[in-house]
């Protein structure tokens, strides 16, 4: 081999020994455990965004990443466009390739929010606003602009979203969460109603929805729902006021200071049950599966009147003077 052989030669075996030592280099990189600026730390990848604007992400929530290797790693792996948008979560001991096999199989952070039984649509946007994952976009969006934007067709949002915990990956939208449960509502209301016991003085699933939340708001004692589903049926059968208070409380609006008096019943508003007969105009809580299918499955009885034992359960009654001894012995406190 002549001398420019013997140059050539160690020239490739330089460039081969230093190729080697870069890429060992970046594969020690690639799998060493990032510098994190605690001991957790979020970050949120935003929809089409490409390595490195992922890696700038990261950068600026406290993730020492060198975006160059980020970048390059992304690209030799075959993740660079199989990065899917949402919010993660960076842990001591993640390194650049933990991080991005994270990424690009989706593996999200997830939290939760529970809407709770019996809430009022006023209450469920309260949580909404007060959940620091829940990025705001409903402010300033009407009830009607609302309900037209998840193709309902009701008047008002009351009692339209199901009251569940509902699992979500942090900077989901307020729209997002409340499409669900009124989807998971009607999902749930249409089965249902195609199983409900036959000749309900009920004509429309809505109807259904309204009575269950009076039964929501009456009582959360699970024997009693299908007897209270009864003593309404009942009194609707007979064209007899339902004559309920929470109707009356949910009427008053914020004039409900936490007593009924006795002008409050008398005092006519489309909710109070006591100076209009038949069913209140929109729900006034958001109700549970049990007391959705109470509301279609009533117990079969005659009573016609209820009061609160104090216990959680009620007494029931199937005459007035029946029912005014109940209320002197659980309410007035006399009697035995």
């Amino acid at each position: 081999m002549n001398r420019f052989g013997r140059i050539i030669l160690w020239v490739a075996l330089f460039a081969a020994v230093v190729m080697a030592g870069i890429s060992a280099g970046f594969w020690y990189w690639a799998n060493k455990p990032l510098t994190l600026g605690a001991e957790h730390v979020d970050y949120q990848v935003e929809m089409g965004s490409r390595p490195r604007a992922v890696a700038v992400a990261m950068k600026n929530a406290g993730i020492d990443i060198y975006a160059d290797g980020f970048v390059l790693l992304a690209r030799l792996t075959g993740s660079d466009t199989q990065i899917k948008a949402g919010a993660y979560e960076a842990t001591r001991g993640d390194t650049p390739s933990i991080l991005l096999r994270r990424m690009a199989n989706g593996d999200m952070t997830r939290t939760s929010l529970t809407l709770v039984e019996g809430w009022t649509y006023q209450r469920i946007r309260q949580a909404l606003r007060d959940n620091p994952d829940i990025r705001q976009t409903l402010e300033g969006v009407s009830d009607a602009q609302l309900l037209a934007r998840l193709g309902s067709t009701e008047k008002s949002p009351e009692g339209l979203f199901y009251p569940d915990t509902y699992v979500f990956v942090p900077g989901s939208t307020d729209y997002d969460i409340l499409r669900r449960a009124y989807q998971a509502e009607q999902k749930l209301l249409d089965a249902l109603w195609v199983a409900r016991a036959p000749d309900l003085p009920l004509k429309t699933p809505y109807d259904a929805l309204i009575l269950a939340s009076l039964i929501e708001k009456e009582t959360g004692h699970s024997t009693d729902r299908a007897r209270v589903a009864g003593v309404f049926v009942n009194r609707l059968r007979l064209n007899m006021p339902l004559q309920t208070d929470p109707t009356v409380i949910y009427g008053m609006g914020d004039a409900y200071q936490g007593r009924i008096r006795k002008k409050d019943l008398t005092t006519d508003t489309p909710w109070n049950t006591y100076t209009r007969a038949g069913l209140p105009p929109t729900p006034i809580a958001s109700s549970g599966r049990a007391s959705l299918y109470a509301a279609l499955h009533p117990e079969q009885h005659k009573f016609l009147y209820f009061v609160s034992r104090g216990d959680g359960t009620s007494e029931f009654s199937k005459d007035l003077d029946s029912h005014n001894r109940a209320v002197s012995k659980y309410i007035l406190g006399q009697g035995k």
